[in-house]
């Protein structure tokens, strides 16, 4: 009987109503302000800054909006949040970002999801094609991200077909710049293309950021470097008409040498001695054309590694930043800089004495001495077809068939060629899959130095994938002093993962803060 009394009491029943209503979701109310509407308006076409009460509108380096206090009620917010951590994610990962994501929210039912996903189509997408005066699409994207220590995602345009303004949300606790996460938005350059971070927006509890995906809308979320810390968020576009893309610049190719006239007394002084003895490159072949790929240990005499690997930590070597950051971002050396010996490991890749050694270690013709054994196989093949008949004969002639064609293109393509570059790779260096990248068959060659006790979790690794698909090919780790050699075809595609903030106290425990390597390219 007291329960029923305390249920019918007028004081309790207004406090749950108030209760009730802290359950809603409900904007923030300086968004139904016609004035506060027009001045957005108004502000967003002419591409300035506007700022009233809870509202800070940016139009550098392009538009982009945070409303702090997004929602009315604390309540929600905090039920919102708890809602939310109790979704399955599933771990992204690629060479673009590492993060943990919910499946899509459209279809979900729980209260405050279902409620929060009403007032951002609704409600809230009025608003925003009002202010901006873009008829938005009534159906959005929206998923659930959380990012956790050594999670980013890098820099990139969030450009698809469809796709007018981002939104993200963000439920994390107090947040500060040491915790990494910020928002970071990229200058551009006249061909449109990202040049550095010039504005960061540190994420902020029940506070919400929309920008205009544009071709110049470059962006990345850096970093998490809290290891106590969750950057929780809802995220997600408005489709609505694209804005006019300019045509896709593209990079001018880096010239290809053929190689240098230096003789087999480099391989001598520089090489392992036991990649020289003939029988042992015909063991290495025999691997080699097995799986395409092999790395060959201790491959420098340990008294050139040391005198590379010292001189690579010089203070006078000059080293350029590579860009663009939305496919790459490491240290370049300028060969003009380098000490004598270092130049002269350069010189011992590039070498004629060279490659001849990667033709016996591979059977690529990279060198006219090296005799071109797909001939004389389509020679046999062709025997054999003329001679014999049969199932396994159809599959003799069809081999024939792709090889003849394979040495038709290799003969018009003129000499063996390289191309290569010495790379200095620190915390928050990548490569990204991108466009431009010309696809065709090469040998890569990469030479690691001074990453000795390197792991996995480090990143800094090169992931082979095959084209269109997520499929992962082939990993090939830092290893010091090994040379790494994969052949690559036209449907093969390679990126090299983000190192993470995890790597410093390695690398930091060799009293450096980068690891190298030797990156050549050689084409038959």
């Amino acid at each position: 009987m007291p329960a029923k009394k305390r249920q019918n009491d007028p004081e309790t029943g207004k406090k749950n109503k108030k209760e009730k209503r802290g359950e809603l979701a409900v904007i923030n109310s300086d968004l139904r302000d016609e004035s506060v509407q027009k001045g957005m308006r108004d502000a967003w076409q002419r591409k300035e800054s506007y700022t009233n009460g809870n509202i800070h509108l940016d139009c550098e380096p392009f538009p982009h909006c945070q409303i702090t206090h997004f929602l009315q009620s604390k309540i929600f917010v905090e039920s919102l949040q708890a809602e939310l951590l109790q979704l399955n994610f599933n771990s992204k990962s690629n060479d673009l970002y590492k993060f943990q994501q919910s499946d899509d929210l459209r279809e979900r039912k729980e209260h405050h999801i279902s409620q929060i996903r009403s007032v951002i189509f609704g409600e809230f997408r009025v608003w925003l094609s009002e202010v901006l005066q873009v008829d938005l699409e009534a159906t959005v994207d929206i998923s659930c991200a959380k990012y956790e220590h050594t999670d980013v995602l890098l820099c990139h345009d969030d450009e698809l077909e469809g796709r007018r303004v981002a939104f993200i949300l963000y439920l994390v606790p107090p947040w500060e710049v040491k915790d990494g996460g910020t928002l970071d938005l990229f200058s551009t350059d006249e061909h449109c293309q990202p040049v550095s971070v010039v504005k960061s927006l540190l994420p902020c509890w029940n506070s919400l950021v929309f920008f205009e995906v544009s071709p110049v809308s470059f962006h990345q979320v850096a970093e998490v470097l809290s290891e106590e810390k969750c950057r929780l968020s809802l995220s997600g576009w408005f489709h609505g008409p694209s804005l006019p893309r300019p045509s896709r610049y593209i990079e001018h190719p880096v010239p290809r040498r053929t190689h240098i006239p230096r003789d087999e007394s480099l391989l001598f002084e520089w090489v392992n001695e036991m990649y020289l003895d003939p029988c042992y490159q015909a063991r290495v072949q025999q691997e080699f054309e097995e799986s395409s790929e092999i790395c060959l240990p201790s491959f420098l005499q340990e008294e050139k590694l040391r005198q590379v690997r010292s001189a690579l930590q010089l203070s006078e070597i000059q080293w350029e930043r590579k860009g663009p950051p939305n496919k790459r971002c490491y240290g370049c050396v300028d060969m003009q800089s380098v000490p004598s010996c270092v130049q002269e490991c350069w010189e011992l890749l590039s070498s004629e004495s060279f490659f001849i050694l990667l033709s016996n270690l591979t059977g690529l013709r990279l060198h006219y001495l090296c005799g071109d054994e797909d001939e004389s196989e389509n020679e046999d093949g062709k025997s054999e077809t003329e001679n014999g008949d049969g199932e396994g004969n159809t599959q003799a002639s069809a081999s024939t068939t792709d090889a003849g064609a394979s040495s038709t293109e290799k003969k018009d393509k003129g000499p063996p060629t390289c191309v290569g570059e010495l790379r200095r790779w620190t915390h928050g260096d990548y490569t990204l899959l991108h466009d431009s990248v010309k696809r065709e068959y090469a040998l890569d060659l990469q030479l690691h130095m001074g990453c000795a006790g390197w792991k996995s979790e480090f990143g800094g690794f090169t992931s082979y994938i095959a084209h269109d698909e997520d499929e992962e090919l082939l990993t090939v780790y830092p290893k010091d002093n090994s040379l790494a050699l994969v052949y690559r075809d036209k449907d093969t595609l390679k990126f090299i993962k983000h190192i993470n903030n995890s790597s410093s106290s390695q690398l930091s425990s060799q009293n450096t803060t980068a690891f190298y390597d030797f990156s050549f390219n050689y084409y038959e």
